[in-house]
């Protein structure tokens, strides 16, 4: 397992609580999203010969508002700013272009720099004036004139009014023109270019609402074929879908599911099988999902249960009852591969994240927190004690600071180098060795 160490300036306090954190498809950047609406993107520095450690530092890029507050007047209700998912679109020229989605409007955003500007017009002086046609006696050419360098965030598609409830994923599928959205209870497919209509490939809706039983948690797309997506349930089941099958992907494919153990039942059971993230890994072979407890691992070749299950923290199981009582029970954790799906992350309260070594099954706790993140200071593991006697470095269970979190977390996709989202907070780790 990798030895991880805070990056030089890798704490960022952002003005509000992150809601997601994605590496694009290099790396080289990273954008958080938070629930003020905004989006923040880091852009990696560039390696030199006097500055041979600050590789890792990733530093604001750009800043923009995504989202603003809205109200559905049909049915009276306030649709939040909060930036629930972003996903990059993989780079085809110098500008960068990224989906961002709150809880009912997708938006497609061009990234783009420019470092020149245009001089010596003919109809308006410098400052953009007119001028009077009449004293215009010559032509002349503009010339481009190098100017600071601006970076510019312009919204180029907006995708909206096609989810009655509320938007938990979205995924950019493999043919690069196509991608998904999902909320509870619908899957929408759209084409990149046309934003007045997509295709409903799954509704799985009952006539009568009171007959409803498991809503939709999380939906990915393949990571090489464009035909084929998964998604997830409140009742801890993944379905695999092919839409060449047929259009409407009412009937699955595949059907993945762990048969629950009859002698470890209980009231918490169906929440705490609600799988909260679900990820292709890179190769495409497996998937991991997230409950409240564990992180599974499944062969895609093989449905009746996972090939890897990972404890996360089975040390609250005994604490679930007042986890229930103050709705942390009810938290989303998500989950990330390593660039070579060798290992996993996810995270946990107190500001710890874990991360498994598929290879070798060791596990590491951290933490991420202001006290650890000093400019090239080592993370130390951590570990929880659930009774008896604690020693020097470890801390109780009940100790724990359940209000905070780490929900959100990303990994770069080549190199040992991970971002993490604790409340307001974006820390930004990597292997020492680097």
């Amino acid at each position: 397992m990798c030895a991880f160490i805070s990056v030089c300036f890798s704490r960022r306090v952002l003005p509000d609580i992150i809601s997601t954190v994605e590496f694009n498809c290099s790396g080289e950047l990273l954008a958080t999203g938070d629930k003020g609406g905004r989006v923040v993107i880091f852009q990696r520095e560039q390696e030199s010969k006097n500055r041979l450690l600050s590789r890792g530092e990733y530093n604001v890029y750009s800043t923009f508002q995504s989202h603003e507050p809205e109200f559905d007047y049909l049915k009276s209700l306030e649709i939040e700013e909060k930036i629930n998912k972003i996903r990059w679109l993989p780079q085809q020229n110098a500008a960068h272009f990224l989906l961002s989605a709150n809880d009912k409007t997708i938006k497609l955003w061009k990234i783009s720099e420019r470092d020149k500007r245009a001089e010596g017009y003919n109809l308006k002086d410098e400052d953009g004036r007119l001028r009077d046609q009449f004293r215009i006696t010559t032509l002349r050419v503009p010339v481009l004139m190098p100017m600071d360098l601006m970076v510019e965030a312009s919204p180029r598609r907006i995708f909206a009014n096609a989810h009655t409830y509320h938007i938990n994923s979205i995924s950019v599928n493999s043919d690069y023109e196509t991608y998904l959205s999902a909320d509870d209870l619908r899957i929408n497919l759209w084409h990149l270019e046309i934003t007045d209509r997509s295709f409903n490939i799954v509704d799985i809706k009952p006539a009568n609402m009171e007959e409803l039983t498991e809503v939709i948690t999380a939906a990915e797309c393949h990571p090489h074929q464009c035909n084929v997506f998964v998604y997830s349930s409140s009742k801890g089941t993944i379905r695999l879908c092919d839409t060449r099958a047929a259009a409407l992907c009412d009937r699955h494919s595949k059907f993945f599911e762990e048969p629950e153990d009859p002698s470890s039942r209980s009231f918490f059971s169906e929440i705490i099988s609600s799988i909260s993230d679900v990820k292709f890994s890179h190769s495409g072979r497996y998937m991991m999902t997230r409950d409240y407890l564990s992180v599974k691992v499944w062969d895609l070749n093989m449905e009746n249960r996972p090939v890897e299950t990972y404890q996360v923290h089975e040390y609250l199981r005994s604490k679930l009852c007042s986890l229930y009582e103050n709705d942390c029970i009810f938290d989303k954790f998500e989950c990330c591969w390593n660039g070579s799906d060798s290992a996993i992350m996810t995270g946990s309260y107190n500001n710890f994240f874990r991360m498994f070594d598929r290879n070798t099954r060791r596990d590491i706790t951290l933490e991420a927190s202001r006290e650890n993140s000093k400019p090239r200071a080592m993370l130390k593991p951590r570990k929880v004690c659930t009774g008896g006697k604690r020693k020097k470095d470890e801390i109780s269970v009940d100790s724990l600071d359940f209000n905070k979190k780490i929900l959100h977390t990303a990994w770069h996709p080549k190199e040992n180098v991970i971002a993490v989202a604790a409340t307001n907070n974006l820390y930004i780790f990597q292997d020492k060795i680097n």
